[in-house]
């Protein structure tokens, strides 16, 4: 394993208190790479080998009986009906750490746990590299605010550009592929494979049409009907489209908080893609130098802020507490913290200097919420408050 993830100390925990642990998460994400660096004395078996698949679906008490622990069940929701098998395994000895589930079809992968091993193992999602974790620093405190913790300077920043147009996927980084072309594979495995594992779509192209319009919307309120309108299909399947991104992990859709203060509030969610790079690809953009002038950089910048905090939390065992609010007259909060009791508003702006009217929604919220406190993440390198808020740059989150 090249580089360290900030979810190895939950995951080694999980397999100190459970029989079976299911780490979940995209295609080429780390998941295998993880477990096998975390777990060396775990058998290793990946069931998209066709053989171990044809052994596990054909006579699973006699594949169990032989690879019965500690083992690790790659892809496992190749074989859903395994998960059957294993639970009274686990029940008959509940010794922790016995089998290590990964899976890249989080639908199917945790239907199964649902309906087999509910109460016996414990899910955890990895998702691609955080900046940090690129950069092999500490995982962020979660507590806010700050945002900042004054942990990087603008000597180990990289350029934001090249950053965002190269995302997270580990081969880029680890093997020094280059971005374009191996994100190009990665659309076509994932649109021949798991589509078609997911869902019955009969024209493969109209569903990669559907993925670049939703990269197109990207940092936007999510509307099914144009959305189905531009692709030529229906809107339920539209919504069923975009069930499947949202469980295999390439978008996040980012709910809308209902502290109404007596107003009326836009209810739709806002699509995110969780990786920049793919964003990048999706959208044509063929170089950082294009992304530096492109339409959609504030969009993709907004990915990229509600990407590395989803990141954050995912990474530490804990479901994102993140939301957006909007009302009927346009005014608007990029992105807000719940902490208990207490809500913190997050305005993202892309400008790499600092503008006075970049921070006039986060002084409006203040003003209705009657707060004082807010973060604005930009696009430059110092970090300051101002007024009350915390200006926190971008390589800092």
């Amino acid at each position: 394993m090249i580089k360290p993830r900030h979810l190895e100390k939950r995951l080694k925990n999980a397999a100190e208190k459970y029989s079976a642990v299911a780490l979940t998460g995209p295609r080429q994400s780390g998941k295998t790479t993880l477990c096998r660096a975390l777990f060396p004395n775990h058998e290793y078996l990946n069931l998209e080998r066709p053989d171990l698949r044809e052994f596990a679906d054909s006579d699973p008490n006699a594949f169990l009986k032989r690879y019965k622990g500690p083992v690790i069940f790659d892809e496992v929701q190749r074989t859903p009906d395994l998960f059957s098998y294993l639970m009274p395994l686990i029940d008959e000895d509940p010794s922790p750490g016995r089998f290590i589930l990964t899976g890249s079809q989080n639908f199917l992968l945790m239907d199964s746990i649902t309906q087999s091993l509910a109460g016996r193992c414990a899910i955890l999602h990895l998702l691609p590299f955080s900046l940090r974790e690129i950069q092999e620093r500490p995982a962020r405190k979660l507590a806010i605010p700050p945002l900042a913790d004054g942990e990087a300077t603008v000597s180990d920043a990289p350029d934001l550009a090249v950053h965002m147009f190269t995302g997270g996927f580990p081969p880029i980084h680890d093997r020094d592929y280059d971005p374009q072309d191996w994100l190009a594979q990665y659309v076509q495995t994932y649109v021949e494979r798991d589509v078609r594992t997911l869902i019955n779509v009969g024209d493969l192209e109209t569903f990669e049409r559907f993925l670049r319009l939703c990269a197109g919307r990207a940092g936007q309120i999510l509307n099914h009907s144009g959305l189905a309108a531009d692709c030529g299909v229906s809107v339920m399947t539209a919504k069923r489209w975009l069930s499947v991104l949202k469980t295999s992990f390439t978008v996040v859709l980012l709910r809308p908080h209902f502290a109404n203060f007596n107003k009326r509030l836009i209810k739709s969610p806002k699509l995110y893609f969780t990786d920049t790079g793919l964003l990048c690809y999706l959208l044509g953009i063929r170089s950082p130098d294009d992304l530096a002038i492109h339409a959609l950089r504030g969009n993709i910048f907004e990915c990229y802020v509600v990407s590395e905090l989803t990141k954050a939390y995912l990474h530490q065992g804990l479901e994102p507490p993140l939301y957006f609010w909007r009302d009927s007259t346009g005014h608007e909060i990029d992105l807000i913290i719940e902490d208990g009791e207490k809500l913190h508003p997050i305005e993202i702006k892309s400008g790499r200097t600092l503008a006075g009217d970049m921070l006039q929604a986060l002084f409006w919220w203040n003003r209705l919420s009657g707060q004082s406190s807010g973060s604005l993440v930009y696009g430059g390198d110092e970090a300051f408050t101002r007024q009350g808020v915390e200006i926190c740059p971008w390589f800092e989150l």
